[in-house]
């Protein structure tokens, strides 16, 4: 059996991979078994090196891999030339990692009695990893758990979407040609019972997951007693006081809530806006919205290609026109065609509407007034699916203190919400939140720490 992978745009076929069931997992774990030895065989310097080169091999064929993204995942060429950089970042820091988090010395005589003892701890690899990694950001979200989960001297049984699997494929043999010995990584391609049947595996030491809260809702009771990474996607608000650059923020905000088609967990969905300049803001955010290109991902003047299936299309256009039914303004947008959904903006959507509650991980966006602060921060941390958020405004000790008051694990000051760098700590903040990506942060999830205590005699 074989999955097709089809080109969101016109629906060619780019490849095809297997389609494994459950019968073939007992395979893939003996074979992980006999990566994590090998992984934690490998000296410190010797991941470092082969996750230098892998950066180096992936930043020679940065072409080639922006159009494997641009075919697989749809994204404009223009974005997935960013991803590849993105990548290429994520493994070098993940190469620095692997020689510099090594443990700590343990300073014993600060505990009277213990004067006589001295030692430290060691950050040791937990074993074998599932990573289970999404298709809107198919090489670089795969490479944010490869990279340290390879630092760290880990194996890991990747299960990348089977929407978008080629890119993770790809880097896994990059991986393989800078050194990697190729049972580290053992790439699973198959449906959900194929997923369960791994992550519920007892030699499975942690599940890293990317996707939706369903889905993460089932991996958490199906892993049993072992390390749960979630990262569950969120509904990020944007607050734009009066006092902020306007035009700046408007800018940053049609980045921030259409880019990769709106397929973005940290992407700007809800905006609320200072009473005295909303007509200024909305004005030029629809102006900057209507000359956005939509069509080919191919074609570098594109700025907003087709969302991954025509069902994701679909499922937008209906969030959309619920919100419209239920009182909502339509300002612009709300226009599909097939697979392509063209950048949809709303204001006054009611907070019982699932699009001001839920994630709509499409090109959609709300523009919501307020006139008192209380009011933004309460609209900001309404929903319980919480990433980033962002504020605007040229007052700092506002934006402090705003970003003390919002529920949110990255809080983006004169940034869209959707700004990340990948050595930051990256997670969620409310419901489903477990564990921390950015590579230092997932290194340290990957590990676990063992002591060695010496007592003088």
């Amino acid at each position: 059996m074989i999955t097709q992978v089809f080109n969101p745009f016109n629906q060619d076929l780019v490849g095809t991979v297997p389609d494994m069931d459950t019968r073939g997992v007992e395979a893939l774990l003996e074979r992980a078994r006999t990566g994590a030895k090998a992984g934690r065989a490998m000296p410190r310097h010797q991941r470092a090196a082969i996750l230098e080169s892998a950066a180096g091999l992936v930043g020679e064929r940065a072409e080639e891999f922006a159009r494997l993204i641009v075919e697989e995942a749809g994204k404009t060429i223009r974005q997935a030339r960013k991803e590849v950089s993105r990548c290429v970042n994520t493994l070098k820091l993940s190469a620095h990692e692997a020689i510099r988090n090594a443990g700590e010395v343990i300073p014993f005589d600060a505990f009277p009695g213990s004067e006589n003892r001295q030692g430290w701890f060691t950050r040791e690899p937990l074993g074998i990893i599932a990573a289970i990694t999404p298709y809107n950001d198919p090489l670089n979200l795969v490479a944010h758990k490869l990279g340290p989960a390879v630092a760290a001297g880990n194996a890991v049984i990747l299960k990348p979407s089977d929407l978008a699997p080629l890119s993770a494929i790809e880097l896994v043999d990059t991986l393989i040609e800078a050194g990697l010995p190729a049972e580290v990584i053992t790439v699973a391609t198959g449906g959900a019972e194929l997923g369960e049947a791994i992550v519920s595996a007892p030699d499975v030491r942690m599940v890293s997951f990317t996707g939706g809260f369903v889905t993460g809702e089932s991996i958490a009771r199906t892993a049993g007693l072992k390390k749960l990474a979630m990262d569950l996607g969120g509904n990020a608000p944007v607050i734009v006081m009066a006092d902020s650059d306007i035009e700046d923020a408007i800018e940053s905000c049609v980045s921030g809530a259409f880019w990769a088609a709106g397929q973005n967990c940290v992407g700007t969905q809800r905006i609320l806006v200072e009473s005295a300049v909303m007509d200024r803001f909305r004005e030029g955010f629809i102006k900057a919205t209507l000359l956005l290109a939509v069509g080919d991902p191919l074609d570098e003047a594109t700025d907003v290609g087709p969302m991954i299936t025509e069902d994701h299309a679909e499922r937008a256009h209906a969030m959309v026109e619920a919100a419209c039914a239920a009182g909502a303004d339509l300002l612009c947008g709300n226009v599909r065609v097939g697979s392509l959904y063209h950048p949809t903006v709303l204001e006054n959507v009611p907070e019982t509407s699932a699009l001001w509650s839920d994630e709509a991980f499409a090109p959609v966006v709300v523009l919501q007034e307020f006139s008192d602060l209380e009011e933004a921060v309460s609209m900001a941390n309404h929903t319980e699916y919480s990433l980033h958020a962002g504020v605007f405004t040229s007052n700092l000790d506002l934006a402090l203190a705003v970003s003390e008051r919002i529920d949110a694990s990255g809080v983006m000051v004169n940034d869209s919400s959707d700004y990340r760098f990948d050595g930051m700590p990256f997670g969620g903040f409310k419901y489903g939140s477990m564990g921390r990506e950015g590579v230092r942060f997932a290194y340290e999830e990957m590990t676990q720490p063992k002591v060695l205590c010496i007592r003088r005699q």
